[in-house]
C-alpha cells in the first residue's frame, strides 16, 4: 500500500523535533517518543489529516496526537518552530480572530508569553486582563476566539477551553530559572539564532532542557522587544513546562524592581509565591541577584 503524502510530511517534521531534542540536550524519552511517532505517522495505512484528535492521541498519546492535529490542519507546529529559533508569537497571535498586530505586540512584550496554549491560560487566570488596552470585554472576546481556534486541535479527553490547569511549583520555577541563567552565563548551554529581532542571524539565543519530578520545561530568554528596548534581554526568562499529560503552560520570570520583592526573581503573576518562598529557611538563603544586564552591553 503506497504511503500518504501528507503522512510522510508529517513524519518529517517530528523527525526534525527529534533530531533537534537530541542536539539541545533533551532527555531521551521526548527524543524517542517523536522518532517513534515519526515512523507510526509514515507507515500508518490513513490519511492523517482525515482523522480527528481522539483517533491521533489514541495512536500517538495526547501530546504528540495534538501536535500532528496542528500540523494536519495546515497549521504550524510552534513547538518547532521553538526548538529552530523560528518562532514569532505575535505573527501566531494574530491568527486568532480580532487579535491585532499592535494588541499581540503588548501581549508578548507585557506578559512574555509564546504560544496559544499559553495566551489561553493568561486569559483564564486574568493576566491578559493587565495588559494595557485590553478591558474585561475585549478579553472575552478574544477569550471565546482563542478557544474556538484551540478546539479545532483538541479532543473531549482536553480540559474545557479557559480550564486553569496545574502548575509547577514556584520552587521549581525558580529552580530550573537559576540553573539556565548559570549555565547560559557559564556558556554551557547550546544557542539558537532567533528569526525574530535578529536581523544579524546571530546565535545568541541559550535554549535549555530540562526535568523537574513529573515536569519537563524548555528555557529561554524572553526575546522580546520590550525586554530589548529596557536592555533587559538576559533578564526576561521564559519557562515553558508540561504536565504529565504533557500539556503546555509557560511563565516569565524576570528581577523585581521595586517592592519587597526588589532584586529577586520573581514569577510574573505568581508574586505572592514567591514572597512564600523567600520566607522558607531554603528560599531566604538564596543571594539576590545582581541585577538586570543585557547581552549587548558586554
Amino acid at each position: 500500500m503506497p504511503r500518504h503524502a501528507q503522512n510522510i510530511a508529517i513524519a518529517e517534521r517530528l523527525i526534525e523535533a527529534a533530531g533537534l531534542l537530541d542536539q539541545q540536550g533533551a532527555d531521551k524519552a521526548p527524543v524517542k517518543a517523536y522518532a517513534r511517532a515519526a515512523e507510526a505517522v509514515a507507515e500508518h495505512r490513513r490519511d492523517m489529516t482525515a482523522l480527528g484528535f481522539d483517533a491521533l492521541a489514541t495512536l500517538l498519546g495526547e501530546a504528540i496526537g495534538a501536535a500532528v492535529s496542528e500540523m494536519a490542519r495546515g497549521g504550524r507546529w510552534p513547538f518547532l518552530d521553538r526548538l529552530r529559533g523560528d518562532a514569532d508569537p505575535p505573527a501566531l497571535f494574530c491568527t486568532v480572530p480580532g487579535m491585532g498586530a499592535q494588541t499581540a505586540e503588548r501581549i508578548h512584550d507585557e506578559l512574555h508569553i509564546d504560544t496559544l496554549t499559553a495566551l489561553e491560560a493568561a486569559a483564564a487566570d486574568g493576566r491578559l486582563a493587565s495588559v494595557r488596552g485590553l478591558g474585561p470585554r475585549r478579553v472575552a472576546v478574544l477569550r471565546a476566539a482563542l478557544g474556538k481556534r484551540l478546539d479545532r486541535v483538541r479532543g473531549r479527553s482536553h480540559p474545557a477551553a479557559g480550564t486553569v490547569l496545574s502548575e509547577p511549583t514556584a520552587e521549581a520555577i525558580l529552580t530550573v530559572d537559576a540553573l539556565y541563567r548559570a549555565q547560559a552565563e557559564a556558556g554551557r548551554l547550546p544557542r539558537l539564532a532567533p528569526r525574530r529581532l535578529n536581523a544579524d542571524g546571530r546565535a545568541w539565543l541559550p535554549i535549555l532542557h530540562t526535568s523537574r519530578g513529573d515536569w519537563r520545561f524548555t528555557t529561554l530568554f524572553a526575546n522580546s522587544a520590550q525586554a530589548r528596548g529596557d536592555g533587559r534581554d538576559e533578564d526576561w526568562v521564559s519557562v515553558i513546562f508540561h504536565d504529565g499529560m504533557q500539556r503546555e503552560g509557560q511563565r516569565a520570570v524576570f528581577t523585581a524592581m521595586s517592592g519587597d520583592l526588589a532584586g529577586r526573581r520573581a514569577i510574573q503573576g505568581r508574586e505572592a509565591e514567591c514572597r512564600g518562598f523567600y520566607a522558607t529557611s531554603g528560599g531566604a538563603r538564596q543571594t539576590k541577584t545582581a541585577g538586570p544586564r543585557s547581552r549587548r552591553s558586554r
